[in-house]
């Protein structure tokens, strides 16, 4: 019997036709985007769903689809799609990271032109009959200074069209090195820097813990008087209300939107604003960008649903299905052991090194380095996948090595990873048990032997009485449960390390008192995706 997709968002006739060229019975109806209750009561029949982002794809839709196998988003966002009731399910999710790149930049740059003209309010007044040419007095983007936050696929671009302006261009992104923004023709600055020196700011960095509120009123304050602000990224970037008032008072000159921490947005204290331009969300709404991502979807599912290839999947790896029952907890593994450094790596990263030891070094290799590189990138970009990661950490002049030896000690084989900066070396090791777990057995060269968990602190320390009371005092007064406690040293009285699995998050708070302690070097909380 032929797979079954069905499409509930607007894709073009040829991306729907590429699915009838392939085999493939396909049910074209985008009002079923919007109606939940009918999408619900349909879906059960259907191998492949294919959206945009009306679609929700809730886990109450997941249960009522015992045949899904695969979503695919034309686009890059899945906001709307719950991936870990997908990965429970066993339903992959893909989507097209890349379609919708130029597009966006060409979106933040027409912004950055009709704010620094004041275009839309000088079209509103001439079309009222009115012929104020004294009233829009603008500011010209030649010789000015952009600041680019985030220089990454998307602002990368946005960084080539503004040196075509002969803007001089600075850039914060803390994963950028210095050959590359060289070779990008930017300086690379910190973020106080770009805010003191840009006439003009774009973001376009992921909305993560790290970046939210970046543009926060204490930051807005920092900013050079007359600075112009755009944002085409990610609503909650930006402190709206902060903005507001910094352009009511004459700090911030001017800005433009296309972006909101709530959306659709009906009401903000942006709004009304003459020196505001705001669009609703068009960034992508090209019809270039929409047919690309459309057909880019289309034959990504077919693939799929006709030959068991995956690509652009963001909750499966690019293997082959023979590959995956073998490979499955060892690209788990990778995939930890990439998240463990990232989350501790907080400064720019030059190489990611990984050792392939044993039994290990004959598998998909390929497929376990994307692994660990997409845990690596996942620190500062939670969009990135196992295909995208690579092609991110290129743009950011990361270099990457793999290495294979054979079996070389007590374990059948580990894989072990590191990552290396400007100031530290920063590795880890682990390998698969055979219950099929993925343990940690060796952090900054001292052995463990830890589980991994979803919530877990790690915590680094002399090598001194007092280090397992204080953890499992300062837990417990807290309500905190520990699942599992893993202790390691170098040698007495040396380095030493603690890595604990938690049943649920440690509060910030609780940190904190860890750290008031003295007794620590370090107190991370790490998280993992282990469904």
């Amino acid at each position: 019997m032929a797979p079954k997709v069905l499409v509930s968002d607007a894709l073009s006739e040829t991306a729907v036709q590429i699915f009838r060229d392939r085999g493939i019975d396909v049910t074209f109806d985008p009002s079923l985007g919007k109606d939940k209750d009918k999408l619900l009561s349909v879906i059960g029949d259907y191998d492949g769903l294919a959206i945009r982002s009306a679609t929700k794809v809730t886990e109450k839709l997941l249960n009522a689809a015992p045949n899904l196998k695969v979503v695919g988003r034309a686009g890059i966002g899945v906001d709307n799609v719950d991936i870990p009731a997908a990965s429970k399910k066993g339903v992959i999710v893909m989507n097209t990271p890349f379609g919708n790149s130029v597009t966006t930049a060409e979106h933040a740059i027409s912004l950055m032109m009709a704010v620094a003209r004041q275009i839309p309010e000088a079209n509103s007044s001439t079309h009222a009959g009115k012929w104020e040419k004294s009233r829009f007095m603008g500011v010209e983007l030649f010789n000015k200074t952009l600041g680019v936050i985030g220089a990454g696929n998307i602002g990368g671009i946005v960084c080539d069209r503004a040196l075509g302006l002969k803007m001089k261009v600075i850039a914060y992104d803390p994963f950028l090195s210095e050959e590359r923004a060289v070779k990008m023709g930017v300086t690379k600055v910190d973020l106080d820097e770009l805010l003191a020196r840009a006439d003009f700011i774009t973001l376009h960095v992921p909305l993560t813990d790290k970046t939210r509120n970046i543009l926060s009123a204490e930051n807005l304050a920092k900013t050079k008087k007359g600075v112009r602000i755009v944002n085409c990224a990610r609503g909650g970037l930006i402190d709206e209300a902060a903005l507001a008032e910094a352009l009511q008072s004459g700090h911030v000159a001017g800005a433009a939107l296309d972006v909101f921490a709530v959306e659709p947005a009906t009401e903000s204290p942006l709004f009304g604003l003459s020196n505001v331009v705001v669009t609703p969300h068009l960034g992508a709404s090209t019809s270039e960008a929409q047919e690309n991502v459309a057909l880019q979807v289309a034959e990504q599912m077919a693939d799929y649903l006709t030959s068991g290839a995956v690509s652009n999947a963001l909750n499966m790896p690019s293997v082959t299905a023979e590959e995956a029952r073998i490979m499955g907890p060892w690209v788990k593994l990778a995939s930890h052991l990439g998240a463990f450094a990232g989350q501790l790596t907080d400064e720019p990263i030059k190489a990611i090194n990984i050792l392939y030891d044993g039994k290990v070094a004959e598998m998909n290799l390929d497929a376990l380095s994307c692994a660990s590189i997409a845990g690596v990138m996942k620190a500062t970009n939670p969009d990135v996948n196992m295909v995208s990661a690579p092609v991110v950490a290129r743009e950011r002049g990361v270099q990457i090595s793999t290495t294979t030896q054979a079996k070389s000690g007590v374990f059948d084989a580990y894989i072990k990873l590191t990552v290396v900066t400007d100031k530290r070396e920063r590795s880890i090791a682990g390998t698969v048990f055979s219950d099929g777990k993925p343990r940690f057995i060796q952090i900054k060269g001292i052995t463990i032997d830890a589980e991994v968990g979803a919530h877990m602190l790690y915590t680094t320390n002399d090598d001194v009485p007092g280090i397992i009371g204080a953890l499992g005092n300062t837990m417990g007064e807290s309500g905190v449960n520990i699942a599992n406690f893993t202790l390691g040293r170098s040698e007495a009285g040396r380095d030493a390390i603690a890595l604990l699995y938690l049943d649920s998050p440690a509060p910030e708070p609780i940190l904190d008192k860890l750290r008031a302690t003295g007794l620590f070097r370090q107190v991370r909380p790490l998280a993992f995706e282990t469904a």
